[in-house]
């Protein structure tokens, strides 16, 4: 049986080929990489441009014959640019960048200056990505921050089927997506000292999967503002909610 559960949490070496354009793959290094890929929408074909960070897992070398589940992490606006770098400010691929292991395969892409997270391009990216690497289809999971939490709704109320758990954070949902997205479990985060709207929404989005039948569950951090991301992403628990799912 589903449940949405609420939490209130008060705080105190082996190169291999690639398809794409940047470093070449490590296992247990975080690269920088580039694509395009192709894009219909509204009977218009269009190329885009992608950057991306790419992390490989240790075991990635010396499991040859596993495939890996896939994290897909989405920034906030702060750091939309052309420089790959500041992708690592907060989040996953910061830690990747500060010595944590983890035994996932990441993904971070960048948005450009002005930009917004695009479902469809980052649909066609995970094409490419699962079609490239040893990743297990029936494990990808999607989180974001801020902008990058409200492109975790669009992305999994516009592939309802594909992800086996999503948690965006301080992000805002559309209502009218609940349906769809209570396919997927969903972890929904939000400080409670964040903007109102975003608090109320983040409230709203959790009580319309409850309704929904999704199974889930909403934190909301009592002490904190707009970053409640930071002490997530540091928690271990985390990556074990996120890994204990499978799509069927």
């Amino acid at each position: 049986m589903r449940r949405f559960v609420l939490l209130l949490v008060s705080i105190a070496i082996t190169t291999l080929a690639a398809p794409t354009h940047g470093e070449i793959p490590v296992a247990g290094k975080q690269v920088a990489m580039s694509t395009t890929v192709n894009v219909v929408s509204e009977n218009e074909k269009r190329n885009v441009a992608l950057r991306y960070l790419l992390y490989l897992p240790s075991e990635y070398a010396t499991k040859e014959d596993d495939k890996f589940p896939l994290v897909l992490f989405l920034h906030g606006a702060g750091e939309r640019g052309d420089d790959i770098e500041k992708v690592k400010i907060h989040g996953p691929p910061k830690l990747v960048s500060q010595g944590k292991s983890f035994p996932f395969v990441l993904v971070s892409p960048q948005v450009p200056t002005g930009g917004r997270w695009n479902a469809e391009e980052l649909a066609k990216l995970l094409d490419e990505l699962t079609n490239s690497y040893r990743i297990d289809k029936q494990r990808l999971y999607v989180t974001g921050l801020s902008m990058g939490g409200s492109g975790t709704w669009s992305l999994v109320a516009a592939n309802p089927d594909r992800f086996a758990a999503a948690m965006p954070m301080c992000g805002r949902g559309d209502l009218e997506a609940a349906d769809k997205l209570a396919k997927t479990p969903i972890w929904v985060l939000c400080g409670a000292k964040d903007r109102e709207q975003t608090v109320q929404n983040c409230q709203d989005m959790a009580n319309a999967l409850a309704k929904a039948g999704c199974e889930g569950r909403f934190t909301l951090y009592f002490e904190l503002p707009h970053d409640c991301w930071t002490v997530t992403y540091d928690n271990p628990e985390t990556y074990k909610w996120l890994l204990s799912h499978k799509r069927q």
